[in-house]
């Protein structure tokens, strides 16, 4: 379509562009801006407006002197030491898979991604049929081999490992895609130059696929970083924040605080404080990202 005219492209570009910046700005720059203005009072949206009152940083102070707040943070950090590993390997092995050519490779995709496009209540019900300690398929398996398993959802310890399970089902098929995507972008001729350099597979993946979806890998990396802070789903279907507390996370704080106690003024400021953690965390993988990623194809 030709727009002549300076006035009429002008019209054009703030016709276009005014669906977009208005969703921004009311599905995104203004809830930023009325928790952070909520932080500061205390308000319960059940009682009358009469009664919100400005508390300053009280909220805060309040949740920096709660005393499950090192454990949160410390469940957070659990599900992350467990979860990227094996999100990135069960990728990487899966996309390293899709990029050959085998025989039912589409039904293949179809399987893998699945899980992916299912919900989380789904998923959730599935793997916790799965992970019963007593009648759990994985427990039945576990006991066909001699090794008597856990009740994984009400055991402090296997608790949080059997939450990473299902995510890792759930996720693989989505990053698996994104990888795939980085290793069809590599050069073919490296490997032919390998081979005739007489490196192995091992070689040729360590030395040569690897730092070349390095980026990619960055990028999967700080998105489950992220992602992994903001955990609550899968734990809050699962576990609801248990046994006695075991996987209790900042965002399922803020939920119950939210919609369970109606402290919305402190929910707010926990995810202030959540969202803080998240930008440290992510300042440290850019600062990071020099020493490993590779941008050179």
């Amino acid at each position: 379509m030709y727009i002549g005219g300076v006035r009429q492209k002008r019209v054009a570009l703030v016709v276009f562009l005014a669906p977009a910046v208005v969703s921004l700005v009311v599905f995104f720059l203004f809830p930023i801006l009325m928790s952070a203005v909520l932080s500061l009072l205390e308000y319960d949206p059940l009682r009358p407006a009469a009664d919100i009152t400005f508390v300053g940083l009280a909220n805060y102070k309040e949740y920096f002197q709660y005393q499950d707040l090192k454990n949160q943070y410390l469940h957070v950090l659990y599900y992350l030491v467990m979860y990227i590993p094996l999100i990135l390997l069960t990728s990487m092995i899966q996309a390293v898979l899709l990029n050959r050519v085998f025989a039912a490779k589409t039904l293949y995709k179809v399987l893998f991604y699945l899980p992916v496009i299912s919900s989380w209540v789904a998923v959730a019900l599935i793997w916790r049929w799965l992970l019963h300690g007593e009648s759990g398929l994985i427990n039945i398996a576990l006991g066909a081999i001699g090794i008597k398993g856990p009740s994984w959802m009400h055991n402090k310890v296997w608790a949080m490992p059997g939450v990473v399970m299902a995510a890792v089902w759930k996720d693989t098929g989505y990053y698996a895609l994104i990888l795939l995507a980085a290793l069809k972008s590599i050069d073919a001729t490296y490997y032919e130059a390998a081979r005739i350099d007489g490196a192995n597979r091992l070689q040729q993946f360590s030395r040569i696929t690897v730092p070349l979806v390095s980026p990619t890998i960055f990028l999967l990396l700080v998105v489950n970083v992220i992602a992994g802070f903001q955990v609550f789903e899968s734990i809050y279907i699962m576990t609801e924040g248990g046994p006695a507390g075991a996987t209790r996370v900042p965002v399922e704080q803020i939920y119950r605080n939210a919609f369970t106690y109606y402290k919305m003024g402190y929910a707010s400021a926990i995810a202030w404080v959540l969202g803080f953690v998240i930008l440290i965390a992510t300042v440290i993988q850019f600062r990071l990202e020099k020493k490993w990623v590779n941008y050179e194809n």
